[in-house]
């Protein structure tokens, strides 16, 4: 009983961290030292990947009509007037393209150094320099758009080459936890351009098939031979995390419509001067 009631606190961490620019992996991390899960290192490795397609599943299901590249009915542009053209959705699969253009960064380091990764850098230790560090470029960044007009205000704006360079932001967070791969490809969004409220949707998007490959390369890693109870604490963790994701999206997309991130970058480097403090006086392993 415990064990499940620690589940559904990574869940409820997973869900808020995973869409505001606070680094879920970091925040992960840093619960980890404190409350552990009684299971092995190489489950938790991969439950703490997986668990993050509970929140995926609440981006499909609130931004469905805007990712889904097929039907008639609101079909601004089909590739024919008509027959079996006429359901297929242009503009979406055009966003694909660029969503899948953004992916090829972190996609190719994490399959070829994942566990290099893994090893040298999942730590306090990192987190808290990379909440510190891109905290501070949250402030930076929003400093030096102030007054500024987006020069991107539309998904349909975002080329295939900023697409790109954003992917290379993301590659930041790919190799660095504490980072956080919203955080990171939002702060790359807005020093390109982009606007507050492009760059969150942009990076909800991103997030599907980043998060979908990563969960299937540590499902194949670790192998679908699940004992009742570690099958009991993924589902758990995943429900939870959607849950929460769905409250968490829809108070985000409000809150920048008024806000900035500064609020976001000030919380990051508060953070990870706790973290460190803490690792200075022996709380952290």
């Amino acid at each position: 009983m415990m064990e499940l009631l620690k589940v559904v606190l990574f869940g409820i961490v997973e869900g808020i961290t995973e869409w505001l620019p606070i680094s879920s992996t970091g925040h992960m991390i840093l619960l980890n030292e404190v409350v552990s899960l009684h299971v092995s290192d190489e489950f938790y490795s991969m439950f703490q990947v997986v668990i993050q397609l509970g929140a995926i599943l609440a981006v499909v299901l609130l931004f469905f009509k805007q990712i889904w590249p097929f039907g008639r009915k609101n079909n601004e542009e089909p590739l024919t007037a008509h027959g079996a053209g006429a359901w297929i959705k242009t503009d979406i699969f055009k966003l694909w393209f660029r969503i899948l253009v953004s992916c090829v960064p972190a996609a190719v380091v994490g399959i070829l150094f994942d566990d290099i990764l893994e090893e040298m850098f999942y730590n306090y230790r990192t987190v808290a320099i990379m909440l510190i560090l891109f905290g501070v470029a949250f402030l930076i960044v929003e400093n030096r758009n102030h007054g500024k007009k987006a020069q991107v205000t539309s998904l349909k704006d975002i080329t295939y080459r900023l697409a790109f360079w954003i992917g290379m932001f993301q590659l930041i967070a790919a190799i660095f936890p504490g980072t956080s791969r919203s955080g990171a490809t939002i702060v790359g969004a807005l020093l390109l351009g982009v606007s507050r409220t492009v760059a969150a949707e942009y990076t909800f998007f991103l997030a599907i098939p980043v998060m979908f490959g990563a969960s299937l390369l540590k499902l194949v890693k670790f192998g679908l031979a699940f004992s009742a109870a570690e099958t009991a604490i993924l589902l758990t963790g995943m429900v939870v995390a959607f849950v929460v994701s769905l409250i968490v999206i829809r108070f985000l997309m409000g809150y920048i419509k008024k806000h900035d991130f500064k609020v976001f970058g000030w919380y990051r480097i508060i953070l990870g001067a706790i973290v460190l403090l803490c690792g200075v006086c022996g709380l952290l392993p």
